[in-house]
């Protein structure tokens, strides 16, 4: 497989699709289907998980409802294999906690003219200022 042209439009068009799923708490649950159901590696704040049913497990373990979103950036490139590595930085809120900055990779690979989410790291970005 070769170098995919569109990797730009499909980093941007599956970073505002995903966190419209996820950001809406009606749809949260829905973001699973980004996700293999063995092939898929999530790391949320340093807690490894793998597999969609892991993943959907930790999405519906969290305890906010409502989060403010604001994208940074997007950047992306393209993989060897037809894949999107893609790196979104932000800033988020969640219910009245005090807003964060965040930062978010994603490697989606190439599946059958489509893609799903095959790494998945996010962190917030808080610096120990002691």
């Amino acid at each position: 497989m070769s170098l995919n042209p569109q990797y730009e439009d499909i980093g941007k068009g599956f970073v505002q699709q995903y966190y419209a799923i996820f950001d809406d708490p009606a749809n949260r649950a829905n973001v699973v289907n980004f996700y293999s159901a063995t092939d898929s590696f999530m790391t949320f704040e340093g807690h490894q998980i793998q597999g969609a049913p892991k993943i959907l497990e930790k999405v519906q373990s969290l305890s906010f409802q409502k989060i403010t979103r604001v994208i940074t950036t997007v950047d992306s490139q393209p993989t060897f294999d037809g894949g999107v590595l893609i790196n979104v930085l932000g800033r988020l809120q969640c219910d009245e906690d005090p807003p964060h900055a965040f930062s978010q990779v994603f490697v989606l690979k190439a599946n059958a003219g489509t893609f799903f989410v095959a790494h998945d790291i996010f962190r917030l970005n808080i610096h120990n200022s002691a």
